[in-house]
């Protein structure tokens, strides 16, 4: 393991041991099956709830609970390390419970939030759409004040667990204004369309969402109208890109081990290909760059819990550093396999092209470079 420790607990240690064990034993050996079947079972889900790693971070008014922000960024990367799709999972859950579990009334918490916790329900979250992306703001979506609720009429496109959810946070504009809504499988006017074949996260059960008058109560708004984006969408967000960071350290960590283990092994001209130089660059630059992430991440982790004003700014950092590293560590880790890094069945090509979707999904690594070139001028100017 390429481990870097800051001032962990005792708990948290503890902790990290637990969730590398259970990864281990409980995710590891399914995970080429995720991605080779494009979906999970909904038996893993229950084992996540088993274990109380659903809505782990979230604290419901009604008590539970509140796993600490750095124990839950190590709970991600040993889910990473292991399966990125179940990592995929555990973020949406962790992302719709928190929305809930803020904006919501006591209805809809005590409703929803134990469920989502124990796995009886799955949830999505539905922002983007066939034409909106990382522009959420223009989302074209409309939801139109009916007799005693909202109509929804729009379409949503590249829905992680869409194929598998039974509740939905979908976000659409009232006169204008960004609102989020609860949105149940079952509603009439729903379509949910299966995706396949993407590059990476096949097991993530992609949908599209169709919604042709789509009947929500108002009591099923997530805060009020008009907050949809800039309180609801944007505090979720930043809880994915938290787990994106960390599980993209879990990635690299995981192509380092395969790597390593794979060079120690090969024999080329004569000689294990570890002690060739240009193999151990290679080796070099992965285990300095994932302990440089995982620090980035660890910094996020506690400046969240300080509550500090940058703190949004320290997570788009270690998503921005830590997506990047994943994708320049599976791409090595390809390299040093060679022809046995490329086959359909190698674990190296799956971590490949996971670590490129990591660079795309809770905001792209462009649109991440653009909102921290314009932190760091603020940071020259204040000094």
């Amino acid at each position: 393991m390429v481990t870097v420790i800051v001032s962990l607990t005792d708990e948290q240690r503890s902790a990290r041991a637990a969730f590398a064990a259970f990864a281990d034993k409980e995710i590891a050996p399914l995970a080429a099956g995720f991605d080779a079947e494009q979906k999970i079972s909904r038996d893993v889900v229950h084992t996540l709830a088993a274990a109380g790693y659903l809505a782990a971070p979230v604290v419901e008014r009604t008590g539970g609970g509140g796993m600490d922000l750095v124990s839950y960024g190590l709970l991600t990367e040993e889910i990473g390390r292991a399966c990125q799709n179940l990592r995929n999972l555990v973020a949406v859950e962790d992302m719709v419970a928190q929305s809930i579990a803020m904006w919501c009334g006591a209805e809809s918490r005590e409703r929803w939030v134990p469920a989502i916790r124990s796995g009886a329900v799955v949830a999505a979250f539905a922002l983007t759409e066939p034409d909106v992306g990382s522009d959420a703001a223009a989302i074209g979506m409309t939801a139109t004040p009916t007799s005693g609720g909202y109509r929804l009429r729009g379409t949503k496109k590249w829905i992680s667990f869409g194929q598998l959810a039974e509740l939905f946070l979908v976000f659409a504009t009232v006169d204008r204004q960004h609102t989020g809504f609860l949105v149940e499988r079952d509603s009439p006017g729903l379509t949910v369309r299966p995706m396949s074949g993407m590059l990476g996260l096949r097991g993530s059960m992609l949908a599209e969402l169709e919604f042709d008058d789509c009947l929500v109560a108002a009591a099923d708004i997530v805060g009020r109208p008009g907050a949809g984006l800039t309180f609801v969408a944007s505090s979720a967000l930043d809880l994915g890109r938290y787990s994106t960071a960390w599980g993209s350290v879990g990635l690299a960590r995981a192509c380092l081990e395969a790597s390593v283990r794979h060079a120690e092994q090969r024999v080329q001209y004569g000689t294990r290909i570890a002690e060739h130089q240009l193999v151990r660059r290679m080796l070099a630059d992965m285990v300095t760059e994932i302990a440089a992430a995982r620090l980035l991440c660890y910094e996020a982790g506690l400046s969240k819990q300080r509550g500090d004003a940058d703190a949004v700014n320290h997570t788009l950092i270690a998503k921005y550093r830590s997506s990047t590293v994943a994708t320049r560590t599976a791409e090595d880790a390809v390299q040093i396999h060679g022809a046995q890094g490329i086959g359909g069945d190698a674990p190296v090509a799956r971590h490949y092209r996971d670590a490129k979707v990591m660079e795309i999904i809770e905001g792209t690594t462009q649109i991440h470079q653009n909102l921290l070139g314009d932190y760091a001028r603020r940071l020259v100017r204040q000094r």
